[in-house]
């Protein structure tokens, strides 16, 4: 089992800046490839960004690309998202979520991802 429990949400005006983390306990969080997820209309989560598990290859949603920046700190169990740029419509919950199964071509599916943590709200103001 992997624990990942999300924090640095919250509210911010348009334009402004936040950064996620996502702290992993349990299996060698160095094995897992990451990503964060965030509710879409007619998904369940869209991916945003993810990771593979040496921090090599990173994915970006179109909608954020250039605007956000998914890293990881294997030695600290961490995966971050800097959010720059905020939009209204980044508002919703983000998950952090982890994963083995995930390959390069797959590592953009939630349904790859094993592990899901309790989601951080961040709320971006016009």
């Amino acid at each position: 089992q992997v624990q990942l429990v999300e924090s640095g949400g919250g509210l911010v005006q348009a334009g402004g800046s936040l950064r996620l983390s996502c702290a992993a306990s349990g299996r060698t969080f160095g094995n897992f490839v990451m990503g964060w997820f965030r509710p879409a209309p007619g998904k369940e989560r869209e991916f945003v960004a993810v990771i593979s598990s040496r921090g090599g290859i990173t994915y970006y949603a179109d909608s954020v690309k250039g605007r956000f920046t998914i890293s990881r700190d294997n030695a600290k169990n961490t995966v971050y998202l800097q959010m720059n740029s905020l939009k209204p419509e980044d508002t919703a919950v983000y998950y952090c979520a982890a994963g083995l199964r995930p390959t390069l071509v797959t590592m953009r599916r939630g349904t790859e991802y094993d592990f899901w943590g309790q989601g951080t709200q961040v709320t971006v103001s016009s």
